[in-house]
């Protein structure tokens, strides 16, 4: 069986997952995992699906006829990780949202080398003031050899910069970021 990562993205409506998983099905894939939300009348998605390789052009030639229905399916194989020297962390953050939270607090991640494996954002009410709140969660690969003290004392300035509640913390192994 071969892993292929698929993309999606179409207007929202009823149906899209089924019309999806059918063909997956259809063509005896398994589907394994996934995340997709409704994004401003948007319905978008990535999923990993394993697939006989040699049914791979007809299921690709299937998700290609969704096209016709609205529904943008790109398919990717996908490939183990190679990076087995590194540990897992779970960023949270929380604050009044402005522009530039995510590039801010992603710059300092490139400069530890950490990788992003899994970032969910939301953009809420806050509750007392009536003003937007945004909170992200993530899940991060950091590099075994990196100080990890460094690396949250660097994230803890900006978070005083940013006018936000930031805490960094090792993962549980096996969790992801929670969903709302």
């Amino acid at each position: 069986m071969t892993d292929l990562v698929l993309t999606l993205i179409g207007p929202d409506r009823p149906g899209l997952v089924e019309s999806l998983a059918k063909r997956v099905a259809a063509y005896g894939g398994n589907w394994l995992e996934s995340r997709m939300a409704h994004l401003a009348g948007q319905f978008a998605g990535i999923l990993r699906v394993e697939v006989a390789a040699e049914s791979i052009p007809a299921l690709e030639a299937a998700l290609a006829e969704l096209e016709a229905e609205g529904l943008r399916v790109v398919a990717r194989g996908g490939s183990k990780s190679a990076d087995t020297d590194r540990k897992a962390m779970e960023l949270q953050l929380v604050g009044q949202d402005h522009p530039g939270i995510v590039r801010d607090v992603a710059q300092i991640l490139l400069q530890h080398g950490v990788n992003v494996e899994e970032l969910t954002t939301d953009h809420v009410s806050a509750p007392m003031s009536g003003g937007q709140l945004f909170s992200a969660r993530a899940r991060l690969h950091v590099p075994a050899g990196t100080d990890t003290e460094h690396l949250r004392r660097d994230l803890e300035k900006i978070a005083d910069d940013l006018m936000v509640d930031l805490t960094l913390a090792q993962a549980v192994i096996g969790s992801r970021p929670s969903r709302r």
